[in-house]
């Protein structure tokens, strides 16, 4: 518990949640176990920045699939496409249109992921799969 959350339960803003406890399967705990001794930490420190760390990985993938669905069919495509690791001139002699309007297409893309490069949409999307993108 933090300071200020001690602050606030002994001034009595705020009530003790108490401890939390998680149950997890045996190959689960000696994973952790077995990191927490490899990082030299306690392991209920590691699983509260692990459980954290995978909350915020989650929702980001929620958040991207909502940027996802703003794309028009032709941005979701160059996005794919992009992902797939198809230059902008490649892109363009497959879809039939010049590498110009590719460009505005990745370029309306990061907008509507609030991303400045393609190579950080890459890595953003990088667990998604696109492997139907390539027919």
């Amino acid at each position: 518990m933090s300071l200020w959350h001690r602050i606030f339960y002994w001034l009595g803003i705020r009530k003790d949640p108490g401890p939390r406890f998680f149950e997890l399967d045996v190959s689960l705990h000696t994973s952790l176990s077995t990191l927490a001794k490899y990082e030299d930490r306690p392991e209920e420190e590691l699983a509260t920045d692990l459980l954290a760390e995978g909350l915020t990985h989650y929702r980001s993938k929620e958040v991207f699939w909502r940027y996802w669905e703003t794309l028009s069919p032709r941005e979701k495509e160059v996005t794919a496409l992009t992902c797939l690791g198809y230059t902008n001139r490649q892109m363009a002699a497959r879809l039939g249109i010049s590498p110009e309007t590719v460009k505005t297409h990745i370029r309306n893309a990061l907008i509507k992921f609030n991303i400045k490069s393609k190579a950080k949409l890459r890595v953003v999307l990088a667990d998604w799969d696109f492997s139907s993108w390539k027919k």
